[in-house]
This record gives structure tokens, sequence and C-alpha cells, in this order.
């Protein structure tokens, strides 16, 4: 019994060997499927600038397509409540508006001259301190701290520029990434990307009708300024 059984062993290994060299291929031999290349979205593997690129948490646009604007008068935006629209994708907490600074006029007598963010309700969330020591020296990208920094959920947000005092009017100039009153194609108010409310303020209110923003000043030649935020 044992004889037989080691030749039926033996018998069974040799077919085992016979179907791995036989005709059909040699399956030992048979290298294993290489993994198919990971496509990238898009095709080309290129992906525009993100804020993140810049160590921002988001911005109103590339800064690299900010050109230069002018700040018009004092009689022309001064104390009006100047909006510029930007929509979160993601939660982040704010802590710093960053303004393009393109142009300094150092004679100019400038005050109560701030920066604030408005949700989609017209509700003021946090405000800097009094800008205007910031806006007569170093014409570069400021980040500007706000007072209280605040969690901000996804969606639309307003960031808001007061303007006070006297300035050359081609002296003290803002970086734009839009031409004007284009930036708005297609949207209309409460939900404008660049307009104006109210006239005659000397601090950022705590609410703002946003039904009320007006294009009037932004289609005289008053660019869509850049920001980025931290």
């Amino acid at each position: 019994m044992r004889t037989r059984t080691t030749v039926a062993t033996a018998l069974a290994a040799l077919f085992v060997l016979a179907g791995c060299s036989g005709p059909g291929g040699n399956r030992a031999a048979t290298a294993p499927p290489v993994a198919a290349a990971t496509p990238v979205p898009g095709g080309s593997g290129y992906e525009g600038p993100r804020p993140q690129d810049q160590n921002l948490l988001a911005w109103t646009g590339d800064p690299g397509d900010a050109g230069h604007v002018t700040a018009q008068s004092a009689a022309g935006v001064g104390g009006r409540v100047t909006l510029v629209r930007i929509v979160l994708r993601e939660e982040i907490t704010w802590s710093n508006i960053w303004l393009g600074l393109a142009g300094v006029d150092p004679g100019a007598q400038l005050s109560n001259c701030y920066l604030g963010v408005y949700d989609a309700q017209g509700t003021l969330r946090s405000s800097t301190a009094d800008i205007s020591p910031q806006l007569t020296s170093d014409a570069i990208a400021k980040a500007l701290p706000l007072a209280k920094p605040f969690t901000a959920p996804p969606g639309t947000y307003f960031i808001a520029l007061l303007l006070n005092g006297q300035w050359a009017t081609n002296g003290l100039t803002l970086k734009a990434t839009g031409a004007g009153i284009s930036v708005n194609a297609g949207l209309a108010p409460p939900n404008l990307r660049y307009s104006t409310v109210l006239t005659g303020q000397t601090s950022l209110p705590g609410t703002l009708n946003l039904a009320e923003q007006s294009t009037s000043t932004i289609s005289t030649g008053w660019a869509s300024q850049w920001y980025g935020v931290s």
C-alpha cells in the first residue's frame, strides 16, 4: 500500500509540472500585471495657483493677475463702504485681510480707514483697527489683522473697505483683480461681486442692507480691489 501511494504521489507531481511548463504558457514565469498609472485630473497635470501655494487661506483672485487701480478722489469714494465678495469653500479661521497696496501718497491726510468682513446677511463679523498709517507707506501686499479673528464656515462673505481723508487721486492706489463693473456680469443685489453702499461713514456699521448695493461709483472706474485671507 505504501508503494502504491508513493507512486501515485509522484505521478501527481509530474502532472503538475507538465501543466506548468506545457503549451498554454509557463505559469511560473508569468509576470504579475502592471498597475495602470493614475490619471491626472484635466489630463495635463497642471493646476492653477491656489491660495495655499502662498500661505493664504483664500483670495479674491490670483494676485499675479492683479493690476494697478486708482483710488479715485476723496470726494468719489471717501465715506463709502466698498464691498468685494468672496466665497469660501471650506471653514477657516479668519485672522487677517491682505490688501495689495500699489502706490502711496506720503502727504495724504487719512483717518477713520478700515477693513472688515460682512456675512451674507450683512452682519459685520469683524474689522481692523484704523489702517490709515498702513496706507501711507510701503507699496506692498500687507496683512492687516482683524481685531477679533473668527471662525468662518463655508459661504459668501463681503470684504469691506472704508476710506476717509484727503489724498492725491493718482497717489493712493490699490491692486485690483477686475476692471470695474464687468466683474458683476450675471449678478444682481444683494449678491454683487463688487459694489458700494452708504455714504458719509466714519466707521463700519454693524449691519448693512445688501439689497442697497450700488454700482454708480464702480462704473466711474473704481476697479475691484484684490484681497487675500489668512
